[in-house]
This record gives C-alpha cells, sequence and structure tokens, in this order.
C-alpha cells in the first residue's frame, strides 16, 4: 500500500471495473484495470464483485489466490469487496434483483477462511445479518453497512456491534428525516468512517460538504464505485449482468437508476478538497490513510 518513498499511496476499497473491464463479470480482468490504477495515483484496491451467484464469489476468490501474473507492473489487489447479494430488494440499486440472497452462515465462514475477502457490504436488518456479521467480523473482515432500509435502531445497534464501516453514505439506504434517521443519521452518530462517491452525481458538493463537517477527516473515506466506463467515454456498458447507459448524468440502468461511477481516486481527492474545507493532506488520507486504517485495524483484530 505505500509508494516508494514510503509514503501511503491511494487506496479504492469499492471499484467495480475500469478501462472496458468489469470484475463481476470477468475478475481475471483485476490485474488489466490495476494495470492502469497507477495513473490515478491509485497504488492498492479493492476489486468489488457486485451481487451475483456465489460461483462468481468464488472465481474472483481464486483469482486473488493465484497473485498477479509474472511481470505485473500495477496497483495491489490486497483482496475483494463483495456487495451484496446480502443487501436489501428495496434499496439495491442498480443490482440485479435476480441474485439477492439473504445472508448464508457457512458461506460467510468460507468467505472468511478464504483470507481473499477484506469487505463484506450486508444490511442489518436481514434475517441472520447480525450472526453472519459476527462470523465475518471474528475472522478480521470488514462488515459494512449499506443498500440498507434498517431504521435507526437496527442501524445504529450494528454499527454498535460487529459492523465497522458504511458503504457509499446517503446512496440506496434509509434516508435522514427528522422524524426517522434512518441508516444516515446513525452512520452520523456512530463513531464508524464511511466511504462517500464524491463525484457530484451521487451526491450533490453540499451534502459533501456536510458530510465532512459531521463525520470529520479521520472517518471520511473516499471511495470511487468506478465502473466499466472508467477511462472510457459515453456509450453502453455493463455492471455485472446488467447493461448500463453512461451519459452526461453519470453511469444509468434505464437512464435513471445510478450504477456505479466514471469516478477516478485522483479526481475524487481534488473534488474533496475543492468543495469542502479540507486542505490538501487531508483529502489525501481519506484516500490513503483512512482507508488503510480501516483494513489494518480488522485484520488485526
Amino acid at each position: 500500500m505505500t509508494e516508494p518513498d514510503g509514503a501511503i499511496g491511494l487506496i479504492d476499497i469499492q471499484i467495480n471495473g475500469g478501462w472496458g473491464h468489469d470484475f463481476t463479470a470477468d475478475p481475471s480482468s483485476i490485474w488489466e484495470v490495476g494495470r492502469r490504477l497507477p495513473e490515478t495515483g491509485v497504488t492498492a484496491f479493492l476489486p468489488t464483485i457486485v451481487s451475483a451467484p456465489y460461483e462468481f464469489v468464488d472465481a474472483a476468490i481464486e483469482v486473488i489466490r493465484a497473485g498477479p501474473p509474472q511481470g505485473y507492473d500495477g496497483a495491489d489487489a490486497v483482496g475483494l469487496h463483495i456487495e451484496g447479494p446480502w443487501i436489501s430488494r428495496e434499496w439495491k440499486g442498480a443490482h440485479n434483483p435476480d441474485h439477492l440472497r439473504l445472508p448464508d452462515q457457512g458461506v460467510a465462514r468460507r468467505w472468511a477462511e478464504s483470507g481473499s475477502v477484506k469487505v463484506v457490504t450486508l444490511a442489518p436488518e436481514l434475517d441472520h445479518a447480525f450472526e453472519v456479521a459476527g462470523i465475518l467480523s471474528d475472522s478480521g473482515v470488514v462488515v459494512s453497512a449499506g443498500h440498507s432500509g434498517a431504521d435507526f435502531e437496527t442501524a445504529a445497534a450494528a454499527l454498535d456491534g460487529p459492523w465497522s464501516s458504511v458503504t457509499h453514505l446517503f446512496n440506496q439506504m434509509s434516508p435522514f428525516h427528522h422524524r426517522s434517521p434512518g441508516l444516515v443519521g446513525a452512520a452520523i452518530l456512530s463513531d464508524r468512517p464511511c466511504g462517500v462517491i464524491v463525484d457530484g452525481i451521487h451526491a450533490d458538493p453540499a451534502s459533501v460538504r456536510l458530510a465532512w463537517e459531521l463525520l470529520g477527516p479521520e472517518r471520511f473515506i473516499l471511495v470511487t464505485d468506478a465502473m466499466q466506463a472508467t477511462g472510457l467515454g459515453e456509450g453502453i456498458y455493463i455492471l455485472g449482468d446488467r447493461e448500463v447507459f453512461v451519459g452526461p448524468e453519470g453511469p444509468r440502468i434505464g437512464r435513471a437508476i445510478l450504477a456505479g461511477s466514471t469516478l477516478t481516486m485522483d479526481q475524487a481527492v481534488a473534488n474533496l478538497h475543492d468543495w469542502t474545507k479540507a486542505t490538501e493532506s487531508q483529502a489525501r488520507a481519506c484516500a490513503s490513510t483512512n482507508p488503510a486504517r480501516l483494513l489494518e485495524q480488522e485484520s488485526g483484530r
């Protein structure tokens, strides 16, 4: 995770693909994307697998286990982020509903024992979610609350328990309301770090500024949620097994539902600095020190 001078390079803990590749559809492309990521300042990343049959996760685990090809020169794929299928149907976003499942303790043990799964996004309100979160967390896997309609009480209990982070704050989760604070309210009031997609599409710059003021420089983690179209132009692409149209308003399914982003991490850092009171050093730490601390804290449990 470090650059030659010893400084921590940029780390992206939620990235679905880029430069024409999608990790869920073709996990072998992890290394092709990894070769390009240093162009954006990223030296380590978590290839993210969206909701799909379990065998797709198994295939990605094998790619990570096998390691990069000989002569590989690129960012370090330090493990996988499994984003689904243990998410809410109501708050699934771009995920294919055909692939959603209830949390499974046997599968959780298998993922934990693989050593290749580093983050799992899990909706706390689902049946068996707390049991599964405990299995993962006890094995050093980061459990992240996201794609969830959890009420405030359930979300607060999760974040006071085995959930150690929040997946893309604001997006596809029970929103804040003054009489029903939801997952957004629980996340902000917790001490857990939150990923935020700072592209101006997933969250208005004013909302990014609000998140910065409420989370502070140590709990704010920049993520890109980048998908296949990153580094390319407008057109038709995929996210998992779903067709995505990329236009001026970002990647969309049916020209409505957001489906990842085309954000790069260097631009995310610049946006955070430009839109908030974050210094350049603080903005960079949100894409380096903070995600590194999250991963290291969990692996050391």
